[in-house]
């Protein structure tokens, strides 16, 4: 038996990508604990019924400001001492970087990370200033990854990038693909009799949000029988859209906006292709979902996209902030719904044999050595 903490940005990423890893370490005889911000009261409700300990602690998500930073590390620190974990397991940036440092001054045994995604400072262009932001997030790598027993990487761009900077060594890293999705939960499902086409995320430009709206703007104009939806939110990321702009969209009748959803399974039930036309990611949790309901993908040839779908294969991957490029493969999509049921029934297969949750939990458990 084995003292196991997790550690997250977002309490309902523990419940929607780590759930079946807290199933398995729990019913593997090991006491678990999770540390994520202040949470909902059904999403501690449910973390409990798990069987897994909570502490709430307030993090700045985005933000850079090194005093809250510092007391995050610190109470990072505080639950470690008292938890007497044998294990840590850390999943986004800043919890990979200060739950790291936390654990090397806990004096943690077993330390894990996983690196969802680079994130905004790693995304091409900005300027100086996301440059600079760069260049102090890779000395921050360098600085907490140095003794982690593992670093997880969920595409290999990310891992070329950090292993190029000397923030990690050779040894230290693991693949995994994505965090897994459960494909018991996530289900095939029936194609809608019309074109659908669905993107989910927060709603930021990185996200490629935009280029979202401007192709649906463009091809409801050919094909009105055509809807584009999209679920998310606004978040307090520098790179977010504002609430102006997406009332013009709404307005316009271009997007049909569902909002923040709890489960999104109904949405992806109600698509007939996915839409994800993202600057970058880790490995986009949406893609994995959409392919599980047996959903054609379309996204981008960036680093994370390009590795969740085999382009003609599962849908198409186009060029990053590229209307034209987004335009021509939602419209193939349109005038071929015999393509869309094959392109489906392979999105479902590839779920299966790459992506399930479980052997995601098996990597994971086994690195930490809490298998029993």
């Amino acid at each position: 038996m084995k003292r196991v903490m997790i550690i997250g940005n977002l309490p309902e990423a523990l419940l929607l990508f780590w759930g079946t890893l807290l199933d398995r370490l729990v019913s593997a005889g090991n006491v678990v604990g999770v540390c994520a911000p202040p949470m909902a009261g059904p999403v501690r409700k449910a973390l409990a019924a798990k069987g897994v300990s909570i502490r709430e602690i307030p993090m700045d998500r985005t933000g850079l400001n090194p005093l809250r930073d510092v007391l995050y590390w610190l109470a990072l620190w505080r639950a470690m001492r008292a938890f007497k974990p044998d294990a840590v397991l850390n999943y986004t940036i800043k919890p990979n970087l200060y739950g790291s440092l936390a654990a090397r001054a806990a004096g943690v045994p077993v330390t894990a990370s996983v690196v969802t995604g680079l994130g905004y400072a790693f995304t091409e262009g900005g300027g100086y200033g996301r440059s600079l932001l760069r260049r102090f997030l890779v000395w921050l790598y360098r600085l907490a990854l140095r003794k982690n027993t593992a670093v997880f990487f969920l595409n290999s761009d990310d891992k070329a990038v950090l292993l190029a900077e000397r923030a990690v060594k050779p040894g230290q890293v693991r693949r995994l693909p994505g965090a897994g999705v459960d494909t018991g939960r996530f289900v095939a499902m029936p194609l809608p009799g019309k074109p659908v086409f669905l993107m989910i995320a927060r709603l930021l430009a990185d996200k490629g949000v935009r280029e979202y709206a401007a192709a649906a703007r463009r091809l409801r104009r050919v094909y009105p029988e055509s809807e584009f939806r999209l679920v998310g939110w606004l978040d307090e990321n520098p790179a977010c859209i504002d609430q102006a702009e997406l009332d013009a969209w709404i307005t316009a009748g271009d997007i049909q906006f569902l909002g923040r959803l709890e489960d999104v399974r109904p949405a992806l039930a109600g698509c007939a292709v996915y839409v994800l036309p993202s600057y970058r990611e880790g490995m986009p949790q949406t893609v994995l979902e959409a392919l599980a309901v047996g959903r054609p993908v379309i996204t981008c040839d960036v680093p994370g996209c390009r590795e969740s779908i085999q382009d003609g294969v599962e849908g198409f991957l186009v060029a990053p902030r590229d209307v034209d490029s987004l335009v021509g493969a939602m419209q193939r999509m349109i005038t071929a719904p015999g393509l869309v049921e094959k392109m489906g029934r392979a999105a479902r297969k590839r779920a299966e044999a790459l992506f399930d949750a479980r052997s995601v939990a098996d990597v994971i458990q086994g690195e930490l050595g809490c298998h029993t």
